[in-house]
């Protein structure tokens, strides 16, 4: 278990930030036909579903990014992988997992899906609604990044259906961002956010790094007032991490260093704790360990997947979820393409989980959200959460990370601010030691 407030705890090399489970290395390659069951299957009552859609092109990769992306594709590369996305979906069609089914929620997650033109996202939108429709989604989510957002794209963007963009800012300092290896510069977020007011958009939400590399005191709360000025709907905050496959954890090899140049966990934790204070201070409300909202804003790619809905995940090295199995496309841009225009759905690894995995993975997550229902698992999975994991709950109570009371468990501030170091103690034995990634 993490060390308690006032303890300085550096900032290492690794994964930390909690996304799925089990732990991504135990999907094998070897066992990809389980996939095929899931999606051979039909699905069942009143599970929904949802459509992400990975678009890998980035003009610059930032410092601290570890997601598949590349910056080196020509507009014929880019458009022959938007074909791919098409075909791939194409492949899914006629797989009984779909069943008629319409989309709850949709997510164009990148890399930089703003990098795309205006055409190019036309022909995308257009050829996904006309192969598997999403007007009855509830909210259709697409990250931008400034420095690709002009206006023209914008409108174009209300226009295709996005409800909810998601502008990734991450620091409003021009010598933060620098140091950091952003595209954007600072004079262009301005702009681009009064693009996306000016195109109607329901929803605005704005990402931010607590800890970036550069990042002082007075640099941090400047961006809160800053955030709290333009008043998004929503406010996602993460702190900052070095995974290994980034730039700075290769320069940090260079020197032999073992501490990241960045703020360490305390001073992550004070920051981002103290922002959603503010921000609760100014009409937000707590939606999760990383997320402050406005009373009508909601994020249903969030709640639904992590209370268990299926997703399709379409692209390079994308994850899905089906029926209770998780697998992942092609890591690589050729292998993956090449794969799809065999006519082959592009599957690279998976994971059956057992009905016990299922519990603890939506459990882990939901405590993200700083409140479960108990009933909810009991109804569910026929489980006792409160008893299921007694001995853990009750350590972490006692170090005030949560709170048990009556048929609710909730996360305590203190515990959202680490809630990413306390999941594990959650795991199953088998998994406590396995490698994350």
């Amino acid at each position: 278990m993490s060390e308690k407030s006032g303890v300085s705890e550096p900032t290492r090399v690794g994964n930390y930030f909690v996304s799925n489970y089990p732990p991504y290395s135990l999907w094998s390659t070897e066992r990809t036909e389980v996939a095929f069951g899931a999606l051979d299957a039909p699905p069942a009552d009143g599970v929904p579903l949802g459509l992400y859609v990975h678009i890998p092109f980035c003009r610059k990769r930032c410092d601290f990014c570890y997601f598949k992306v590349y910056t080196d594709k020509n507009s014929s590369e880019i458009r022959r992988y938007l074909d791919g996305l098409l075909r791939e979906l194409d492949g899914y069609l006629e797989r009984a997992f779909l069943g008629g089914r319409e989309l709850r929620f949709v997510y164009f997650g990148g890399g930089t899906p703003s990098y795309l033109s205006s055409e190019q996202l036309r022909t995308l939108f257009d050829g996904l609604k006309a192969r598997l429709p999403w007007d009855a989604a509830r909210e259709v989510t697409f990250e931008c990044e400034p420095g690709t957002l002009q206006e023209g794209k914008a409108h174009a963007l209300r226009e295709l259906g996005v409800t909810r963009a998601s502008l990734g800012i991450e620091n409003f300092d021009a010598d933060v961002l620098e140091l950091n290896n952003r595209a954007h510069r600072a004079v262009e977020i301005d702009r681009a956010y009064g693009f996306l007011r000016a195109a109607g958009f329901p929803q605005i939400n704005v990402d931010l790094i607590a800890g970036m590399i550069g990042e002082t005191e007075e640099n941090w709360w400047r961006c809160i007032d800053k955030t709290i000025e333009l008043a998004p709907e929503s406010v996602t905050i993460y702190q900052m991490e070095v995974p290994y496959n980034t730039t700075i954890y290769q320069r940090m090899l260079d020197g032999s260093r073992e501490v990241a140049p960045v703020a360490d966990w305390e001073t992550k934790r004070r920051w981002v704790s103290g922002a959603f204070e503010q921000l609760e201070q100014n009409g937000y409300r707590l939606g999760s360990a990383y997320t402050a909202c406005k009373d009508a804003a909601t994020f249903e790619y969030r709640d639904n997947l992590w209370h268990g809905a299926d997703l399709l995940g379409l692209g390079v090295a994308s994850f899905s979820h089906v029926a209770g199995v998780h697998f992942q496309n092609e890591h690589g841009f050729e292998p993956y393409l090449e794969r799809i225009e065999a006519g082959e759905l592009p599957i690279h690894r998976a994971h059956a989980m057992t009905p016990e995995e299922q519990l603890v993975r939506q459990f882990i997550l939901q405590l993200k959200l700083g409140r479960l229902d108990v009933n909810y698992f009991l109804d569910r999975f026929g489980v006792d959460v409160r008893r299921k994991f007694h001995d853990t709950l009750r350590e972490q109570a006692e170090a005030g990370y949560v709170t048990v009371h009556g048929d609710e468990i909730r996360t305590t501030r203190e515990g959202l601010m680490r809630i990413d170091g306390l999941l594990h103690d959650f795991f199953l034995d088998e998994h406590k030691d396995a490698r994350y990634a």
